[in-house]
């Protein structure tokens, strides 16, 4: 009783911290809010597509009646590490080595590999509360790079991985125990219940033909993924209906803008009608809001082409609000932890920024409205 009175008082401060954004000036209605687990905080490592991408599919357990599950993101990331090395290897050394991928790269592991509980792996064997993947990092980029040197990777090579992993995250467990019953990882996805095969990636670009599978040029997407490719409008209506019947949604894009403010909650694309440096301070202060670009497809692209949306993170989109204006906002769930803001690591994005700063988006495929499903085929 005690737990589920301080988490309907959590929940209610939650609310009304949402209502206005520092008493600056935004003050929001709920549209839709759908069920996700609590925040989480990636910390000192690029790992924002194994937040949330976890969080995602924390999100489909809630909604199919799975209860509140803590998936290990580290799992996922120990995997991918090793899984970018052979990678780059084969690339002579031409790989991405860096620590960021996409969603997709996260339900590949659990199909191939399966996942663990976070209770049974936390990814953390060195001196330190929260992850931390600088050093780690370097000696991923050090090995790597002798085994390219010597166009070989012998036995020790594969030893040394291992041990790197093993130091660093720890051995990944064979078997574990959760609520009482033995689990190896496969096992335990099979447990949960989720089809990997049932959540596809969507992007919205007019240099790929529309209603088919397609590359995306994005670093991150160091495997050559295929997405599916629809105009922009159709782009934001899978977002809006999967979020309005129940379902949330795994978002990858830009979050470099000066728009971009988790501190206060908020993410803008302000139209710029006087770039004075005063304007633009004006805008930034978050303390009013302010007219904002109407974002075509033509637009879009542009600012992708010209390398100005570029592919910097993933976080969770888990409902909609509307601001005093009207404008529609997503409701945001970042992978900061909750003492960045105070949110409690939420913000909200609103419809333009998030038009104009998507790379892609994950779903279930059942979300999508079935006049879509059909042009796409699934």
């Amino acid at each position: 009783m005690k737990k589920s009175l301080f988490s309907f008082a959590f929940f209610f401060l939650f609310i009304i911290s949402q209502s206005c954004l520092l008493g600056q000036g935004y003050i929001f209605t709920d549209v839709v809010r759908n069920q996700a687990t609590p925040v989480k905080n990636q910390a000192s490592s690029g790992t924002c597509w194994s937040y949330a991408t976890a969080a995602f599919l924390e999100s489909e357990l809630l909604r199919t009646g799975k209860g509140e599950v803590d998936l290990s993101e580290m799992f996922a990331v120990n995997i991918n590490y090793i899984n970018r090395m052979n990678d780059n290897y084969l690339r002579n050394g031409k790989g991405n080595l860096g620590q960021g991928s996409l969603a997709h790269m996260f339900t590949n592991i659990i199909e191939e590999h399966g996942i663990v509980p976070q209770e049974a792996y936390n990814g953390i064997e060195y001196d330190s509360k929260l992850n931390n993947h600088k050093e780690l990092n370097k000696f991923v980029n050090a090995i790597s790079g002798v085994a390219v040197e010597m166009k070989q990777r012998s036995p020790e090579y594969y030893k040394l991985v291992k041990s790197l992993m093993d130091t660093y995250l720890g051995p990944l467990p064979k078997t574990f125990s959760y609520k009482g019953k033995a689990y190896t990882p496969k096992s335990f996805a099979q447990f949960l219940g989720l089809n990997m095969s049932d959540y596809v990636e969507i992007t919205s670009l007019s240099h790929i033909p529309f209603y088919k599978a397609s590359v995306i040029e994005v670093p991150d997407n160091w495997d050559f993924a295929r997405f599916y490719n629809v105009p922009l409008d159709e782009f934001m209506g899978i977002i809006n209906n999967a979020l309005m019947t129940g379902y949330t949604v795994a978002w990858d894009g830009d979050v470099s803008e000066k728009g971009f403010s988790h501190a206060n909650g908020v993410a803008i694309n302000p139209v710029i009608e006087n770039p004075t440096g005063e304007f633009i301070k004006e805008i930034y202060k978050f303390e009013k809001t302010f007219p904002e670009v109407n974002v075509t497809q033509e637009v879009r692209q542009k600012e992708y082409e010209s390398f100005s949306t570029t592919d910097d993170h993933l976080m969770l989109l888990t409902g909609m609000v509307k601001d005093q204006n009207g404008t529609l906002y997503y409701i945001t769930k970042n992978s900061w932890g909750t003492e960045r803001n105070k949110f409690g690591g939420y913000l909200n994005m609103s419809e333009s920024f998030v038009r104009a700063k998507s790379i892609s988006v994950m779903v279930h495929k059942n979300s999508i409205p079935k006049d879509i499903r059909q042009k796409l085929g699934i």
